[in-house]
């Protein structure tokens, strides 16, 4: 009885086993290579699959998703026979799983080994400022090179990227320097710029200040002369409304006399020769006045005589002693 059930245990499990490997379910984004004794029989694609369990194998299941592999830094020769690390990376994707299976043995180390020879053969016919400043020719060319060779891999090469270009340390050195004087030269040509912008400014603002006050200055003189000219016509219609006679202007003569003898500079002034005409007008005025004149003491007609303060002007001087004019002496 214990040997029966014992080889019942043994087909239940062989049962179990058998439908296992006869189900296989792959993951979406996968693929699987079926081998039957050994040799390529199908692929299954993502969802179940039958397979005849004991005869038919699965190989190696393939990932088709897209994927990135980061190479380790590689030396590179520039034709300046400058010696650079060049960090890569690839974008690749799985197109035929069956190619990639049995095309080649290792797609990724041929990937890397591929990139590194096609690298070195682009950079080796660049000097070092054009590689530097030339990713996205020689990503283009990796590319290109790449996905031609790998196209019978079963393999598509979607992108190149140069992760990182590291020249020599004196080199870089050199790079510094040259990058901080390049900036220093450009600060200085933006502050002589500012400087000559800020003077431009200046200079016109000056220049519109000074225009501007010129042409207030001369509006001003404008306004100031022509209000002089108003004072003046206004003065001059005053007198001729009010009439004035001639003993009016002669005393008005007459005491604009003193002033001319102010200040101690003043060592010479000469007497007009139309003084006379006013003293004898002023004179029949104040004659007038009767025992007033006589009170005062002063007589214009005997100031010549005495040569008292009437000036040293005679009265009876002809009509010619009378428009020449006395220079005093300079005491």
């Amino acid at each position: 009885m214990q040997p029966i059930i014992i080889v019942l245990i043994i087909l239940v499990v062989l049962v179990f086993i058998a439908l296992v490997k006869t189900i296989q379910v792959i993951p979406q984004a996968s693929a699987a290579i079926v081998e039957r004794f050994g040799r390529y029989t199908r692929t299954l694609n993502a969802g179940l699959n039958i397979v005849v369990p004991f005869i038919d194998s699965i190989r190696n299941r393939i990932d088709l998703r897209e994927q990135v592999v980061p190479f380790p830094p590689q030396p590179v020769i520039t034709q300046d026979n400058l010696v650079v690390n060049i960090d890569t990376v690839i974008y690749y994707q799985v197109t035929d799983a069956r190619a990639a299976t049995y095309e080649v043995a290792s797609y990724i180390q041929a990937i890397e080994q591929l990139t590194v020879t096609t690298l070195r053969n682009i950079i080796g016919g660049m000097d070092l400022e054009r590689t530097l400043t030339s990713r996205e020719e020689i990503n283009a060319a990796l590319r290109g090179v790449l996905d031609e060779a790998t196209g019978k891999w079963g393999i598509r090469v979607n992108r190149v990227e140069l992760k990182a270009i590291e020249p020599p340390t004196s080199i870089q050195d050199s790079m510094e320097k040259q990058m901080r004087a390049d900036r220093d030269k450009r600060a200085a040509i933006l502050q002589a710029e500012g400087v000559r912008q800020s003077e431009i400014l200046r200079a016109e603002g000056e220049k519109q200040s000074s225009i501007l006050r010129a042409e207030g200055d001369a509006k001003a003189a404008a306004l100031r002369a022509e209000g002089e000219a108003q004072a003046i016509r206004t003065v001059f219609e005053s007198i001729h409304a009010g009439d004035a006679d001639q003993k009016l202007l002669a005393y008005q003569y007459l005491q604009m006399l003193p002033k001319l003898a102010e200040g101690d500079a003043n060592k010479l002034w000469i007497v007009p020769s139309e003084i006379g005409d006013a003293l004898k007008g002023l004179s029949g005025a104040m004659g007038n006045f009767g025992p007033m004149g006589a009170a005062s003491g002063f007589n214009p007609q005997n100031a010549g005589k005495d040569g008292g303060a009437g000036g040293g002007i005679p009265a009876a001087r002809d009509k010619d002693a009378a428009e020449r004019r006395e220079q005093p002496t300079i005491d």
